[in-house]
């Protein structure tokens, strides 16, 4: 019997269409994915299935949950289906949960809600459902806030929220876009293991074919709104018919070719850098604690050279990072960059050697300005900014080295994609000509195909520039084609560095192993086969 049956469906916004003839069905214990670029459609399905829309959405068709027709159901129907027969987990947990409420309040919430059991056993079963995801009660009592928990621990909250009920149908859109390899290599087996358990028909969205390559039964592929492919997975990875899930396969493998590094000669030298923080008395009169979140970390970055350094959420990279930037002090050892040492008071002709790009381009830009002036922000450090005619010719050829056009410099950051967004990123941070770039997870949010075309054009930045740059990222199979060498960071020390294909192809470290062994592989096909 069909759980979820989606028939013929079509939303419209206005006289925009998003969604058009949209059908695919769920049965129990089955694992469906949707994947497909920002944009595609995906999420505004999931939301249509829990009657979620707009305002001013329309919704047209059939989707049927377990034989109830849910377009047809009042607000107070759906708010009886929602959490009971059908679950959502969000992309963002942080946004999802309530930070002024304990994790045990919010899983207990959707149980006191549908008057399912008395408090008294609704605490018990929040308890249950969260030891179930992963989080004992002797480490994450029903007490802690979710600003007390990681990225992967605040999912599993989400999700224990979504099957306190034990829903039928269970819904996660992109739940793990954003956590590292092994973290989601541990939500998606938690995903898994749920649908074995519970019987439950599990939906995931996300725009990355490797995620799900491994773990879903059928695969649906969408674009503008309609799904273009769909098929077995095994079936659809091998017998791919639609040029678009072709290229969303060969994006997801991109590789760049790097050009020739120059001669070595060294740029940023790190010797024994200790960071310590302070952590909270235990008590009114006893001392405060530290925490050593940076242990005698060592390494050089060679002019010309780009360098790569992976690991998990607090292993100690960003906290490298804005020591790197001089935006934080050391407790030991020294950070010299061209030779000068790099501390706190900065002054500003030691600043422009080197810029930042960070993980998400629209967070980093000022949304009141135009682009003219965000991409010109680096100017403060110079001693005698260009002006006039020579703005105007920098800005122009810096927005066209990124792929972009000089009439782009009058329009502000909302009238951009992702793509575009992150490329302007980029040149806020080349217009100096700084001696180091530093990409902060700068490609881990994006769609593959936007992911192929920003590495594309880093590899020809490099070419035309000689970048220095180091590249901070969890995704490892970036990693591997945009780095020269590699260093693989965990609680706070640098445990393995090398050649970046000598450490990929024969890692010496066991949490290396363990970082390599859990990142998401697509099958090796033949597609000229195919």
């Amino acid at each position: 019997m069909t759980l979820l049956d989606v028939t013929s469906l079509s939303v419209s916004i206005g006289a925009f269409q998003v969604l058009q003839d949209v059908s695919f069905h769920v049965d129990p214990g089955e694992i469906v994915a949707v994947t497909g670029e920002s944009g595609s459609g995906k999420s505004m399905t999931a939301l249509a299935i829990l009657q979620l829309l707009p305002d001013l959405a329309e919704a047209k068709g059939y989707i049927t949950l377990n034989g109830t027709q849910l377009l047809e159901q009042s607000e107070d129907g759906m708010c009886a289906i929602r959490g009971q027969s059908a679950g959502m987990v969000f992309q963002e947990p942080m946004t999802a949960l309530n930070p002024v409420k304990t994790i045990g309040a919010q899983v207990m919430e959707t149980i006191l809600i549908h008057k399912a059991m008395p408090r008294e056993q609704a605490e018990a079963r929040a308890r249950e459902v969260l030891d179930r995801v992963g989080l004992p009660e002797d480490r994450f009592p029903l007490s802690r806030y979710p600003h007390e928990l990681s990225g992967g621990q605040r999912q599993r909250v989400v999700i224990a929220m979504a099957i306190a009920l034990r829903p039928k149908l269970l819904i996660a859109d992109e739940p793990t876009t954003a956590l590292d390899v092994t973290t989601q290599a541990q939500i998606l087996e938690l995903l898994r293991d749920l649908v074995q358990d519970y019987g439950m028909g599990l939906l995931i969205i996300t725009h990355d074919l490797a995620v799900v390559a491994d773990l879903a039964d059928r695969i649906l592929v969408m674009r503008n709104g309609s799904v273009v492919e769909s098929g077995h997975t095994v079936w659809l990875l091998r017998n791919m018919r639609h040029p678009y899930t072709r290229m969303l396969f060969e994006a997801s493998n991109h590789q760049v070719a790097l050009p020739q590094q120059p001669a070595t000669a060294p740029l940023l030298e790190v010797r024994n850098a200790v960071r310590d923080y302070r952590t909270p008395r235990e008590s009114l009169f006893c001392k405060p604690g530290t925490f050593r979140a940076v242990n005698d970390v060592s390494f050089t970055l060679n002019r010309g050279e780009r360098l790569g350094l992976v690991g998990e959420s607090g292993c100690g990279k960003s906290t490298l990072t804005r020591a790197i930037l001089g935006l934080e002090p050391l407790q030991g050892g020294e950070i010299r960059l061209d030779g000068q040492p790099v501390t706190t008071h900065l002054k500003p002709a030691s600043r422009r050697k080197v810029q930042v790009v960070f993980q998400d381009p629209y967070g980093s830009f000022n949304p009141r300005h135009k682009v003219e002036r965000l991409v010109t922000e680096p100017f403060h450090t110079l001693p005698d900014p260009p002006t006039g005619a020579a703005h105007r010719d920098l800005i122009a050829e810096t927005l066209t080295a990124v792929g972009l056009s000089p009439d782009d410099a009058q329009k502000y950051i909302h009238q951009f994609s992702g793509g575009q967004r992150q490329r302007i990123a980029i040149a806020r941070a080349l217009i100096t000509r700084p001696e180091l770039i530093i990409f902060d997870e700068a490609v881990s949010a994006l769609d593959v195909s936007v992911r192929a075309r920003i590495l594309d054009l880093l590899a020809e930045l490099c070419a035309a520039y000689a970048l220095t740059y180091l590249f901070i990222s969890h995704d490892l199979s970036v990693v591997r084609t945009i780095t020269d060498r590699c260093l693989v960071m965990r609680h706070g020390e640098i445990v393995e560095q090398g050649e970046t294909e000598a450490v990929f192809s024969n890692p010496q470290h066991p949490y290396t192993q363990q970082l390599i062994a859990a990142a998401p592989v697509l099958p090796d096909l033949d597609l000229g086969a195919a």
